[in-house]
């Protein structure tokens, strides 16, 4: 039993370093939002885990620390840490760069820091968006619950239905011009390298899922070094389809892999091309579905979001765009793949209860 106690102790040590060596990393990238003239204002901090029963994580102007809560760090994905930081970062930029000691916590100086470094004002009140109240992921459920139908033409027409509403839903808050509240969160976990197919997964989300999808840099706590994690920007409720589609679709994925490499002859390589080619047959399915609609006169017009463009443009003002080289692929895999792709339907199945509490050190 002692044996195991240590043997624990100790991972969560290392745990703990690694998320200290992270936050520390993280500080520096949330630098790179910020105009020149305010980095040499910014003074590196120390950070800190602490374990706390109210509180999230605090900014000590005196201490020049940033604490976050240990229980918290420990237990909740990356982006959930990673957002907390960024907030207490703000308050030490209200305070180093605006000279806020005076202000109020979350007083206008602290939300102007907030805007500037991308920070969510509300990350101390462990803030969770909520669903709107349009009603529309309720629907949406229940669509995607018809959709597991063993009955082929009941299982698409009701994805289908569920992508019509989804499409009525933008083009309503497009007409009416209603309050966004944009949110961004990451799809999947930081890495070092992404398969082809996460790419193409990206591009299906943007396409006919109305969020905005980018890849951002953030921490790998296996591997001690920045990485990348692709980004879902829009509304909450977009952002909760989309988010669900993305983990079907990469479960969807693994569970056909295992089916069709079930006498494990074939390599990762043939394994990015079975699943790019279900992205792809799954996006070819939607390719005439809802995101483009009739117009008056005969038109078509694609239904995009000028405020979440707009919205894009702020959080991510220094973008470069790198294409990737082809490669050469099996193509009777990448067929294979593109036929099941093609009937491919989301339903219900996939929940995200429960995967905020995780242990973040994985091998």
């Amino acid at each position: 039993m002692d044996a195991y106690k240590t043997n624990a102790d100790a991972i969560k040590e290392e745990l703990e370093i690694r998320i200290l060596h992270g936050l520390a990393c993280e500080w520096e990238a949330a630098l790179l939002t910020l105009d020149l003239k305010h980095h040499g204002l910014m003074q590196m901090p120390l950070f800190s885990l602490k374990t706390m029963s109210r509180r999230l994580g605090y900014w000590s102007n005196t201490k020049k620390e940033i604490c976050i809560n240990r229980e918290y760090a420990l237990s909740r994905n990356w982006d959930s840490v990673r957002r907390i930081l960024l907030h207490e970062m703000a308050h030490q930029f209200a305070e180093q760069v605006f000279g806020a000691q005076t202000e109020t916590p979350h007083g206008p100086l602290f939300r102007k820091a907030c805007y500037l470094l991308r920070a969510d004002y509300r990350a101390s009140e462990e803030y969770i968006p909520d669903e709107g109240n349009s009603g529309i992921i309720g629907r949406i459920k229940k669509l995607f619950a018809l959709a597991e139908s063993s009955n082929q033409n009941e299982a698409e027409s009701a994805m289908r239905k569920a992508h019509e509403l989804v499409a009525k839903y933008n083009m309503d808050i497009l007409t009416r011009n209603t309050d966004r509240n944009f949110i961004s969160v990451f799809a999947g976990t930081p890495g070092l390298r992404h398969p082809r197919e996460e790419y193409f997964l990206a591009q299906l989300l943007r396409d006919y899922y109305f969020v905005w999808t980018i890849w951002v840099p953030a921490y790998v706590i296996a591997k001690q070094k920045m990485g990348r994690v692709l980004e879902l920007s829009g509304t909450p409720d977009n952002i909760s389809i989309a988010s669900y589609v993305y983990d079907f679709i990469r479960r969807y994925i693994e569970n056909r892999w295992a089916e069709y490499n079930s006498l494990n002859m074939l390599n990762r390589n043939q394994k990015t091309d079975f699943a790019s080619g279900i992205v792809k047959g799954f996006s070819s399915k939607l390719k005439s579905g809802s995101r483009i609609k009739p117009h008056p006169g005969n038109a078509l017009i694609k239904i995009d979001d000028p405020l979440l463009k707009e919205y894009a443009q702020y959080r991510y003002p220094r973008t470069i765009s790198v294409s990737r080289k082809g490669s050469s692929c099996h193509a009777n895999i990448l067929k294979d793949g593109i036929d099941i792709g093609k009937k491919l339907v989301i339903s219900k199945g996939i929940t995200k209860s429960g995967t905020s509490r995780r242990f973040l050190l994985e091998y």
